[in-house]
């Protein structure tokens, strides 16, 4: 099994940065993709940000050049640097991993529980 824990939601003006960190832990073979989703009040579950193994980044046009998703594959953390915010990035963030692990036949997909981070004035 694989565990998800973020850290580092929060307020924050408008304009603003906050940044967020998620670290897997459990007993993990591998980690593929990581990502960040977001889910705001009366909205669907969306991809923000994710980063591949290797370092490929994709972003949702909603934050591209505000938003940057880094990773530390030797600390299997994730994290998301959040710039410039705006009140309709106010969402709970949740982590999202693909990883190879014990008691996963082959890949399986792992959430976190989610950190909420709000942007107001």
């Amino acid at each position: 099994q694989v565990q998800l824990v973020e850290s580092g939601g929060g307020s924050v003006q408008p304009g603003g940065s906050l940044r967020v960190s998620c670290v897997a832990s459990g007993s993990i073979f591998s980690i593929n993709t990581m990502a960040w989703y977001r889910e705001a009040p009366g909205k669907q579950r969306e991809l923000v940000a994710s980063i591949t193994s290797d370092g490929r980044t994709n972003y949702a046009d909603s934050v591209k050049g505000r938003f940057t998703i880094s990773r530390d594959n030797a600390e299997n953390t994730v994290y998301l640097q959040m710039n410039s915010v705006k009140p309709e990035d106010t969402a709970v963030y949740y982590c999202y991993t693909i990883a190879k692990a014990r008691g996963c036949y082959s890949t399986c997909q792992y959430w976190g529980q989610g950190t909420q981070a709000t942007v107001s004035s």
